[in-house]
């Protein structure tokens, strides 16, 4: 049995039961880790396909209370990974209310959950992985709401890098590229709107979500003891042509 396998600590994935969270919250179990996976409603927890090393707790990262409450439980985490998020669709994110919602969920959502978990990760000398995008680099005619979290993503990371290094807290990001889930599938069923992406795509295919759980790992990682501040393209080359 590797190493890797008798992994001990505790990891929350706050939207962990479904998407990319998902896969990841299977990738720690795997490994040996104790996960906790959120979802943000009691349908989406029961849709979610549990295994073994995965507890499904509901959680609603825009609620002070229930994030403090839930993060209270844990006397030390050895990782924090936020996937947490939403996109407003529609055109709704050109409305200010649907650009806040979105700000809330994805971006102060994330802090809200750092920041809770602050003390419990410093007690472990755990590690933070946030969930970046593409968009975090690209503009977006379609959800700018989305696209400004997630460049507001990238800088919050590298900010609380710099801040909390001195409690021995790492703090990185992941920034998936097209990933087949629930929330991309019309793109992924429609031949013309699929065609341009894999075009793009050096590698030719869409991601899966368990593929985000190995680079998700090596930061949560002792592997990865000097890295902080990343943020990591898992994109399949997209962000590199």
């Amino acid at each position: 049995m590797s190493a890797e396998r008798t992994r001990a600590g505790h990891i929350v994935v706050t939207g962990g039961t479904s998407g990319i969270g998902a896969g990841i919250a299977r990738h720690l179990a795997m490994l040996g880790y104790s996960v906790t996976a959120t979802g943000v409603s009691a349908a989406e927890i029961a849709a979610f396909e549990s295994q073994q090393g995965v507890e499904a707790a509901l959680l609603d990262v825009t609620d002070d209370a229930a994030v403090a409450a839930l993060f209270g439980r844990f006397d030390a985490l050895e990782g924090l990974v936020n996937c947490a998020g939403t996109i407003q669709r529609g055109g709704a994110e050109f409305d200010v209310d649907g650009f806040r919602r979105t700000l809330e969920v994805n971006l102060v959502g994330t802090m809200r959950c750092c920041v809770a978990a602050r003390a419990a990760l410093a007690r472990a000398q755990g590690a933070v992985v946030n969930t970046a995008s593409m968009l975090s680099y690209f503009g977006s005619p379609y959800v700018p709401g989305y696209s400004a979290s997630k460049g507001g993503i990238v800088q919050l990371t590298k900010s609380l890098a710099a801040a909390w290094a001195a409690d021995g807290i790492r703090v990185n990001a992941i920034a998936p590229g097209w990933i087949d889930t629930k929330l991309t599938a019309p793109l992924v069923g429609d031949p013309a709107r699929s065609a341009p992406i894999l075009a793009r795509t050096p590698m030719g295919r869409w991601g899966q979500p368990a593929e985000l759980g190995g680079p998700v790992a090596f930061l949560l990682s002792k592997e990865a003891g000097f890295v902080t501040g990343a943020v990591l393209p898992v994109d399949g080359g997209y962000a590199s042509v």
